[in-house]
């Protein structure tokens, strides 16, 4: 129970987060939400993880649980892999084009 209440806080805060940022990404923060209250609906009721696990052919609702974890987290690095990426090499086209705006003013770089 005290692991329930726990968890319950923590993925509410989720909510109230993903709830706070919806200007800002809604497809995310509906997402969030989305995940938050599911998570909520495992954590009350666990036996309803374990029924869905044995549907999928997975022997435990944990272990389901922990597998879903798991793809939503690669997915998540792959996403900020490719943004980190992105920005780099805009940060190299920005540079590369102040070079050439100060090569031909002749204004030294600091």
């Amino acid at each position: 129970m005290i692991a329930q209440i726990g968890f319950s806080i923590l993925l509410t805060s989720v909510m109230a987060y993903a709830w706070t940022e919806y200007r800002r990404a809604p497809v995310i923060a509906i997402l969030s939400m989305l995940v938050a209250a599911a998570g909520l609906y495992f954590v009350w009721l666990p036996a309803h993880a374990t029924t869905l696990a044995a549907l999928v052919g997975i022997g435990c609702g944990v272990d389901l649980i922990i597998y879903i974890w798991v793809i939503i987290s690669l997915i998540l690095l792959l996403n900020l892999h490719l943004k980190l990426r992105s920005q780099a090499e805009l940060i190299t086209i920005l540079m590369r084009e102040a070079a050439v705006a100060n090569a031909r003013t002749g204004k030294p770089s600091k």
